[in-house]
């Protein structure tokens, strides 16, 4: 079968809810992945930022592979010999008393708004149902009911009304309208994206997490990270607040938890918050199974074996000081801006030519990467890539520009 046989099959038999790039992938190794024809592309989406730690690393294979012939699940009705080992692993790991496994990373922020809204009532004494949560224009925390609710983009809520209550939204980076809102004594939580990846790897300004967290203890408000996208190494930093020394109440993570290899999210936090959470008020048949739990260790162990924080953050310097030199050399490219490998270009549309466009011209030159809107591309290749190879994929996205001049 071709290509053309693939995408034509899943246009027949799946539901439209993508509009994937034209290729069809059937291998991944490291930061390539290779087409059913058989060409090889770099890969400069990394899954959304799941394959941190590189296509099919083997130490995750093996650790998925070997549980999987075990034990794979047992639900939670019953105790596993792996979930325990997980959970100390996890919480040492990033520094919180306790964690709740979850799947994907929408369950990861369902999961922080109900422990927020419980502790709201249970240990801030906010009134029963009358709990907000601050969130941010922009947001992108995935596509349930009541995560789409707090969004701004039409295309994720438009026509899935009723939407659910609670949520107050404000400009992203904006400090005064966070403080404004926070006057408000039934706010409980603030929800927000260390940089903001879906809208177009929005970077706030220095200073904006540290002081909206400050703003946030001094009214006793919780300060939850969605780090699904931009935790796990991927902004230089092992998560990406750390760049601000902020330690977010509630942590959730996702996507390279599992190093691509199974879904798999976690939300962590203090016991305080976490235990306001008892037994048959929430949890997953899937969330903590032993293939999971051991798969989520060997990722988190292969980020800090092979450092892939400080290689981010080097190689996020040397890719933004190289684009830039097509910022300042061809109209078309607007701006770049990111941390670590989390980065985006804006063009300017040229001859009707947007996004997409480019990208499906990468993706015929041997690089693949996809647009966030029309005129925003994000780049986040895995955090395995070498310089060599970073300057080799430069080139391409070089020698793509220069075709549309």
């Amino acid at each position: 079968m071709t290509s053309q046989d693939f995408i034509q099959k899943e246009d027949k038999f799946g539901a439209h809810n993508y509009h994937p790039l034209p290729v069809v992938l059937s291998r991944g190794e490291g930061i390539y992945v290779w087409d059913v024809e058989g060409k090889k592309y770099f890969d400069f989406l990394s899954a959304y930022s799941a394959v941190n730690q590189g296509h099919c690393h083997p130490k995750i294979v093996k650790a998925m592979v070997d549980q999987a012939n075990i034990l794979a699940l047992t639900s939670r009705a019953f105790y596993n010999d792996c979930l325990g080992e997980f959970e100390e692993y996890i919480t040492k790991y990033f520094g919180y008393d306790k964690v709740l496994p979850m799947n994907t990373g929408v369950e990861g922020d369902e999961t922080a708004l109900k422990l927020c809204r419980k502790w709201a009532y249970e240990k801030k004494g906010i009134p029963e149902n009358q709990a907000k949560i601050i969130v941010c224009e922009g947001n992108f925390h995935g596509r349930t009911i009541t995560i789409i609710s707090m969004s701004t983009d039409p295309d994720s809520y438009k026509g899935f009304g009723p939407y659910t209550p609670g949520f107050v939204i404000i400009p992203y980076n904006d400090i005064e309208a966070l403080r404004k809102k926070l006057e408000d004594s039934n706010i409980a939580g603030f929800l927000v994206e260390p940089i903001q990846g879906e809208a177009g790897v929005y970077v706030p300004a220095d200073g904006f997490l540290s002081a909206a967290y400050d703003l946030c203890k001094e009214k006793n408000v919780l300060f939850i990270a969605d780090e699904v996208q931009t935790g796990l190494a991927r902004t230089g930093k092992m998560i990406a607040c750390e760049h601000e020394n902020v330690r977010p109440d509630i942590l959730i993570l996702g996507k390279a938890l599992s190093g691509g290899m199974y879904p798999v999210s976690a939300v962590l936090a203090d016991d305080d918050i976490m235990l306001c959470i008892r037994p048959g008020e929430h949890g997953s048949t899937y969330g903590g199974n032993p293939v999971a739990a051991k798969v989520g260790i060997a990722a988190l162990e292969v980020l800090k074996e092979e450092k892939l924080a400080e290689n981010s953050e080097k190689l996020g310097k040397v890719f933004r000081a190289e684009i830039q030199k097509l910022v300042d050399q061809y109209e078309m490219v607007d701006l770049v801006r990111g941390k670590g490998l989390l980065n985006a270009i804006a063009i300017r549309p040229k001859q009707r030519k947007t996004a997409w466009d480019v990208c499906v011209a990468m993706k015929e030159n041997g690089l693949i990467a996809k647009p966030t809107h029309e005129h925003i591309i994000r780049f986040a290749p895995p955090l395995v890539i070498s310089e060599q190879q970073l300057m080799e994929a430069i080139k391409i996205i070089t020698k793509t520009m220069k075709q549309f001049i």
